[in-house]
């Protein structure tokens, strides 16, 4: 068991966790209880093919699945903390408050399928293929919903498809 390769994976589960809960210390509690599930079954981790971040994604997407169906309770639906911490690649001061502020609205205003695409590929950077076996849908299922989530988020923050390649540049 490789512990500094599970604690380097921490905050990209707490970032991905806060934006499927929307609630920091849920976020803390689904991140714990997702860790001790993996610890506890650590001997049915097969490094052959699968990335140590994909198997513990996969195990936290299903302790939240099996939570919401468990409890049948709403979430409180507070904005959710994505961007607050470990910003990659983003210097100080260089980011939009406003656009961030934005763009996490937009998250809360996506079908929680699109949402959890979006935050997979575009936030964690994670290959279709793996963020198929994180969900447990195939391949064109994350290629629809990704390119129904971006679209959704581009009307939602009134961007054209002029201005985002612009911006891109």
């Amino acid at each position: 068991m490789d512990k500094q390769a599970i604690a380097a994976e921490i905050p990209h589960l707490l970032r991905y966790a806060r934006a499927l809960v929307r609630d920091p210390v849920l976020a803390q509690d689904l991140v714990q209880d997702s860790l001790e599930r993996a610890l506890g079954r650590w001997h049915l981790f097969v490094p052959r093919g699968r990335s140590l971040r994909s198997w513990l994604f996969t195990i936290l997407h299903n302790v939240h699945n099996n939570s919401v169906r468990d409890s049948k309770r709403k979430l409180d639906q507070r904005t959710p903390e994505v961007f607050e911490e470990d910003r990659h690649g983003v210097s100080p001061g260089t980011e939009n408050p406003l656009l961030l502020r934005e763009l996490k609205c937009g998250l809360d205003q996506l079908a929680d399928d699109q949402r959890a695409v979006v935050l997979l590929v575009g936030l964690e950077g994670m290959s279709y293929r793996e963020a198929s076996r994180i969900l447990g849908v195939p391949v064109g299922t994350i290629m629809s919903r990704l390119a129904r989530g971006r679209k959704h988020l581009r009307h939602l923050m009134d961007f054209s498809e002029q201005q985002v390649l612009r911006r891109v540049k």
